[in-house]
């Protein structure tokens, strides 16, 4: 197999990353086959998706959904098979035919069969920071037995993948490449990971407690989908994505910053030991990292125009603002506590913007929520799935409790 033919699996078809994923396949199919696909309950969207790609085989969670994407498959007399539940999802990410997952499913549903795929020494497309948030020792150590190869997706940390040398990423994210370990370090002093600031970044902190779901759906650069969005206008994505950067590149805490930078042109950058400070520039487009990914050790078309400087204009900084962003420095609090600090306030915050987003909670309840779980929580080693799931349990009906409150 080489980067030119990829038989892909994409784990979260119907979701955004999904969706600019086979963006990319339509421009050169012929390079890209699909091989399986995975959605949830968007089943016309998955339908169609089947009729146009023909698949071998879709993944749908319950039978109630398989028989409706069997009926629609019927009609359109697509031969796709449909198969159904969590071990579906880990048969199409390891079978000996697939050479590449998206691994694109929002959320600690995408743990078990992301891991699956690194463990069989897969090419994985990493959408889905939870992986790495939840279990990252677990996920590393895979790479490294099974030789595999784990390329990141979400815009910033692709950034920093694509502004670091070779000898710096491969002892880590693709191990089967050999290199020095004496030149591995490069110099690299720390990464600088940008942050748009989200929906309320201009908001006045006295109109927080009234922003409705809706408002905080409206991300003002990218078009992304709900849960991403409000983690966005929270700041719990940049609290993660340090947790992931920690994991991706092996750097600690203080080798990690953040910083505001409204118009999501810079999306994110190296420092280095000698002065020099690299940064990946573009529109604020998936497609960019996932063609990247795709074809990378090469490059290739994205469908994304061309940055143009001169439109973009003024490109500004400014630090990040904690009382804006509260739930921001639990990223490195949980990196500071370790054992399954991450997975208390990834699971933490996830079900509490599931109840914003259902009207259950307001929106400065989520970091609140969040913070108290950490606090309640008794923190263990993240040594195993069975205790990384089950603290994830914990946490979630820890919030659903707190949520009776409201």
């Amino acid at each position: 197999m080489t980067p030119n033919y990829q038989r892909l699996t994409i784990l979260g078809a119907t979701g955004s990353i999904g969706a600019s994923t086979l963006n990319i396949v339509r421009l050169t199919p012929e390079r890209y086959p699909i091989f399986a696909l995975s959605g949830h309950h968007q089943v016309d969207a998955l339908a169609a998706l089947c009729h146009e790609f023909s698949p071998h085989y879709a993944v749908v969670p319950d039978e109630h959904t398989a028989l409706r994407l069997k009926t629609l498959l019927q009609t359109l007399a697509c031969r796709t098979q449909v198969l159904k539940g969590a071990q579906a999802l880990i048969e199409i990410a390891t079978d000996p035919s697939v050479d590449c997952v998206m691994a694109a499913i929002v959320g600690a549903a995408g743990l078990a069969p992301t891991y699956a795929a690194l463990k069989a020494g897969k090419r994985v497309l990493l959408a889905n920071k939870e992986a790495l948030v939840m279990a990252g020792d677990l996920m590393m150590q895979a790479i490294q037995e099974a030789k595999a190869t784990l390329l990141p997706i979400d815009s910033e940390h692709n950034a920093i993948f694509q502004c670091l040398p070779l000898r710096f990423l491969a002892p880590r994210l693709f191990p089967a490449l050999k290199v020095d370990p004496l030149l591995a370090h490069a110099g690299v002093e720390k990464i600088l990971l940008t942050a748009s600031g989200g929906t309320f970044r201009d908001l006045p902190l006295a109109q927080f407690a009234s922003i409705t779901p809706e408002a905080a759906c409206q991300h003002p650069n990218w078009q992304m989908g709900k849960k991403i969005t409000v983690d966005s206008a929270t700041m719990m994505n940049k609290a993660l994505e340090v947790i992931e950067a920690h994991y991706l590149f092996g750097l600690n805490a203080g080798e990690i910053d953040v910083v505001i930078h409204p118009q999501s042109i810079i999306h994110s950058l190296v420092a280095y030991t000698d002065g020099s400070l690299l940064a990946q520039l573009g529109e604020p487009d998936m497609r960019i990292p996932i063609a990247n990914a795709l074809a990378w050790p090469e490059r290739m078309a994205s469908g994304v125009k061309p940055l143009d400087l001169l439109q973009a204009g003024t490109l500004s900084f400014k630090a990040l603002d904690p009382i804006r962003y509260p739930a921001f420095s639990l990223g490195y609090e949980a990196l500071t506590l370790g054992g399954t600090a991450a997975n208390i306030i990834n699971a933490a915050n996830e079900r509490a913007v599931a109840a914003f987003l259902s009207h259950k909670i307001p929106f400065t309840a989520i970091a609140q929520l969040t913070r108290e779980a950490l606090n309640a929580i008794p923190i263990q080693a993240a040594s195993d799935f069975d205790t990384i799931i089950g603290i994830d349990l914990q946490a979630r009906a820890f919030i659903d409790q707190c949520i009776k409150t409201f």
